[in-house]
């Protein structure tokens, strides 16, 4: 079970980084302007508000995959 925690933590972990690049390529640049900016507008809920999204949304694809392939491997 820790192993599956641990393994959807850097899942998680990955995605948010991946995210945060694409949508502000700044990050590489200057990543304390960025940083300032986040802290004068208090939005610092919103990553995670769309990570959390996008991560949803590929837990779904995951489970329904897996139970694809199970039901495949019943068949044969």
């Amino acid at each position: 079970m820790i192993n599956i925690i641990i393994k959807e933590l850097i899942f998680f972990t990955i995605l948010v980084t991946v995210l945060a690049f694409i949508q502000h390529g700044d990050l590489l640049s200057d990543p304390l302007e960025r940083f300032s900016l986040m802290q004068e507008k208090g939005n610092y809920l919103h990553p995670f508000l769309w990570v959390g999204i996008v991560y949803a949304v590929l837990l779904i694809l995951r489970l329904v995959l897996k139970f694809i392939l199970i039901t495949l491997k019943k068949r044969t």
